[in-house]
């Protein structure tokens, strides 16, 4: 079933949230804040290990620029940071006990964690084109666990970063179905994934609060990368 792999995706950050939401209160604060030292420690780990797939930093490095210039034109961070304060006008209605900027920070935290890199755009592609959604799987299993995390921290807007999940991976995952097993191939992949990786540590550095930088915008550097190679490198 296509598409299969988004729904798990989507019911494993739903369940994280949950269980983040019971247990959360019941963990002392200084042992949430080292737990996501932790995850940002290792999150830096692995947006290095991904920039080092590259064949040639060039690609990843002008695909980033480019992709910059193109998300500040498009103002994609404002955007999500207003996605998120209409979700939370959405879910308080009837609460005062959400808090502005838990709320907007837990769901924009958790869509640049759970919807950059090279898994998510892969994985969807997979799903779509034959139906595997194996991928999908591991990565949601993975985003369960964040989830919890996220949540005890940052409360319920890690919830609606689900949304942007099925927005995004759904698309992805529809685009493989119309175009087929011909999109990318694996220096496109590599070098995709390369572009993500900065990106990612650019979410570590967030999570140890340490600088936070405009990454929405910087998005479409995904989509640039594999334009690049097939421009470039064949």
């Amino acid at each position: 079933m296509r598409g299969l792999g988004t729904l798990v995706n989507v019911a494993t950050v739903l369940a994280g949230t949950a269980v983040g939401l019971v247990a959360g209160r019941r963990v002392p604060d200084r042992m949430r804040e080292t737990v996501l030292s932790g995850i940002g420690l290792l999150t830096i780990g692995v947006g290095i290990a991904s920039f080092l797939a590259t064949e040639n930093a060039v690609f990843p490095v002008v695909s980033i620029v480019i992709g910059g210039v193109i998300g500040e034109s498009l103002r994609l961070d404002d955007r999500l940071e207003r996605a998120g304060e209409r979700l939370r006008l959405l879910a308080e209605r009837g609460r005062t006990d959400l808090g502005h900027s838990r709320f907007v920070e837990g769901f924009v935290t958790a869509t640049l964690t759970f919807c950059v890199g090279a898994l998510t755009i892969v994985g969807s592609l997979q799903d779509g084109i034959s139906g595997d959604a194996q991928l999908l799987i591991v990565k949601a299993a993975l985003d369960g666990i964040v989830a919890v995390v996220y949540t005890a921290v940052f409360g319920i807007g890690v919830a609606f970063s689900a949304v942007s999940i099925l927005v995004l991976q759904g698309l992805v995952t529809g685009l493989g179905i119309i175009v087929g097993d011909n999109l990318l191939d694996d220096r496109m992949v590599a070098e995709m994934e390369a572009t993500g990786g900065p990106m990612i540590v650019g979410i570590g550095l967030l999570l140890l609060n340490i600088k936070r930088i405009r990454l929405a915008s910087l998005l479409p550097g995904l989509a640039v990368a594999p334009v690049l190679v097939a421009i470039f490198a064949t």
